[in-house]
């Protein structure tokens, strides 16, 4: 082989490496795009599904709280109904403890 032909092959060689290279800036430029492209795409849909989540919380508080004043409001209804008669109440509940003194013998 002489040198020419040895020189030519040796400039071969490093346009294959030149291209090579070249190659793999390309690939790693857009690997690195479709990385950021997709993490972006990610964050978004996160980002969505977060506030649907958030949305949907709300509205549930929202009913909760709703049925929570309806019970209230009915039990204050109830109860401003009720008459509260301690004496009687207290009389009836020593009657009570009187009877269970009685029967268990204390």
């Amino acid at each position: 082989m002489s040198n020419s032909t040895l020189g030519h092959l040796l400039e071969i060689e490093a346009e294959a490496a030149a291209l090579v290279n070249e190659a793999q800036e390309e690939a790693d430029r857009r690997i690195h795009e479709n990385e950021e492209k997709n993490r972006a795409d990610f964050d978004r849909q996160l980002k969505e599904k977060i506030k649907l989540r958030e949305l949907s919380l709300e509205e549930e508080k929202e009913k909760i709280n709703i049925q929570y004043q309806k019970e209230l409001d009915d039990f204050r209804r109830e109860m401003s109904g009720v008459n509260a008669d301690e004496t009687r109440f207290f009389s009836l509940l020593n009657e009570y403890l009187t009877q269970a003194r009685f029967k268990t013998g204390l």
